[in-house]
């Protein structure tokens, strides 16, 4: 009875917001005030300017992180963001940000992109992968491929590699480097019949929950591959992938409808009560990103490892997924990934 218990408070407290974050087990309790002190570091964060990716930029500029460059697709929105900044913490912390102009989807602006950011700093100790195409219909990106592995996944794939030189220069100075990757405990609406195997595969409409759990499933699978591939031989870089819970984002209030225009006023009104704020829904991610001392983990909120679903630990369909992800990524803009993001 007492597992059932426990088990029925850690599901609560991972996915719900108000009095059910006090139902986490002591072992897996973390708040903003557990944030250790940012000083001198600097950190990457793809739409860091709305929902939970406002809540890790907030917080990290709050707990004196030298300098943020936010990854967003709109400036009008990054400058909302930089006036709630200046209002709550002063016109240093938004002096301490930097706007990228990048939407995911397009690889060659996220080259870009990740050049500029190299050309900016000469260290990044905070890599995180948070923005993403929602619970929405299939869409194909310019390029012929589906959005939602475009930009959730791949989008990311290449700004790592083009950014890994300068994580792997951080850490050989000494200093722990952590990535996250965004993921869901929605993983597990992916297929199961997700092999990776080829783009007919990729482009398969599966319908707006399949097609969002199948990219927050490669969100696991890519991190456990770096794990093994990265923080292997570079121990001092670790990559961990998160649930963040319901949050109160523009994909629950708004987005939803795109897909689900009448039953997503399930989510958009009945859950509201239930929501996280962009706070407490960034916690997971704040734990991976400045505390987390292991690779490979699974980490919902607020800093509880999960095994996740069978297929999110299948080593050959994380080496699947890497050897089509290189494949597209090649074909599209004619890049090589580097050895450590290579399948083997």
């Amino acid at each position: 009875m007492a597992g059932l218990i426990n088990a029925v408070r850690t599901t609560f407290s991972e996915n719900l917001g108000g009095v059910a974050q006090a139902l986490a087990p002591a072992a897996t309790r973390f708040a903003i005030a557990d944030v250790p002190d940012q000083t001198g570091k600097v950190a990457v964060v793809t739409g860091g300017s709305q929902g939970i990716g406002y809540g890790v930029t907030h917080t990290l500029l709050n707990k004196n992180i030298a300098k943020i460059f936010i990854l967003s697709g709109s400036k009008d929105v990054v400058d909302k963001a930089l006036d709630a900044v200046r209002e709550e913490l002063g016109e240093d912390a938004a002096k301490r940000t930097q706007w990228v102009q990048c939407d995911l989807g397009d690889w060659k602006r996220t080259t870009e992109a990740a050049k500029e950011i190299a050309a900016a700093t000469d260290r990044l100790d905070i890599l995180v992968n948070n923005a993403g195409r929602g619970i929405m219909t299939f869409e194909l990106t310019d390029d012929g491929l589906d959005r939602h592995m475009a930009v959730n996944h791949m989008g990311h794939v290449v700004l790592t590699a083009h950014l890994l030189p300068l994580l792997k220069k951080t850490a050989e100075q000494g200093h722990t480097v952590r990535i996250t990757n965004q993921a869901s405990n929605l993983h597990t609406n992916s297929p199961f019949e997700t092999k990776f195997a080829n783009v007919e595969e990729l482009n398969k409409d599966y319908g707006p929950n399949a097609q969002y759990g199948r990219s927050k499933l490669a969100a696991i699978l890519y991190s456990r591959f770096l794990a093994r591939h990265l923080t292997a031989v570079q121990p001092r870089i670790l990559v961990n992938a998160t649930h963040p819970g319901i949050v109160e984002t523009k994909q629950t209030r708004e987005d939803i409808h795109e897909a689900f225009p009448l039953a997503g006023y399930a989510m958009s009104v009945g859950m509201q009560p239930f929501r996280k704020s962009q706070f407490d829904g960034a916690l997971s991610t704040l734990y991976a990103a400045t505390k987390a001392e292991n690779s490979g983990e699974y980490i919902c909120p607020p800093a509880a490892v999960e095994a996740g679903s069978q297929q999110s630990q299948d080593e050959e369909l994380q080496e699947q997924l890497m050897r089509l992800t290189a494949q597209l990524i090649k074909e599209k803009i004619g890049q090589d990934l580097p050895s450590e993001l290579q399948a083997k």
